[in-house]
């Protein structure tokens, strides 16, 4: 229950967390606005995403809207029915980074149709699509999911350390 209770309070935080940064670029900035932080390597840009990460687009933003619920309401479904019960504290981290990552998008695509994205890399024209905490959270909980699962043994092999 105590695990519970800190995953839920931790949820809260990182979806806040999102929303407050989003709220306060684009309360500061105009559009396309940007401010060096680390000579060329990192900015904060102020833009508009109406498409998927990497500004990929399977449509407009009634579909981006509905692939976005969708992702949430799958995520919940997995867990509610325990195909997707992480069973580790590095699981449940990345469970928890991954969902609060896809809520914190939703609820741009639900405002305004669009997700606020405003950090942004690079090095002189080479630069890597802008982003925002959520897409973070989501990245680092996949990765996360990706080491648990790499160092996982097998089933077979499980019973062979037995």
């Amino acid at each position: 229950m105590r695990t519970r209770l800190a995953y839920s309070f931790f949820f809260l935080v990182l979806v806040l967390g999102d929303q407050a940064a989003k709220r306060a670029v684009a309360s500061r900035f105009e559009l396309g606005e940007s401010l060096h932080l680390l000579g060329d390597v990192l900015r904060l840009t102020y833009v508009r995403n109406p498409g998927a990460a990497f500004s990929l687009s399977f449509g407009g933003p009634q579909i981006m809207f509905a692939v976005t619920l969708l992702v949430v309401a799958l995520l919940i479904a997995l867990y509610l029915k325990g195909i997707v019960r992480p069973d580790t504290t590095a699981g449940g981290i990345a469970f928890l980074l991954v969902f609060a990552g896809a809520v914190g998008n939703l609820v741009d695509r639900f405002r305004m149709g669009e997700v606020v994205d405003f950090i942004e890399m690079g090095i002189g024209r080479y630069r890597w699509p802008v982003y925002n905490c959520a897409d973070i959270y989501i990245t680092v909980g996949m990765v996360i999911l990706f080491i648990t699962f790499a160092r996982r043994p097998e089933a077979g092999d499980r019973r062979l350390e037995e």
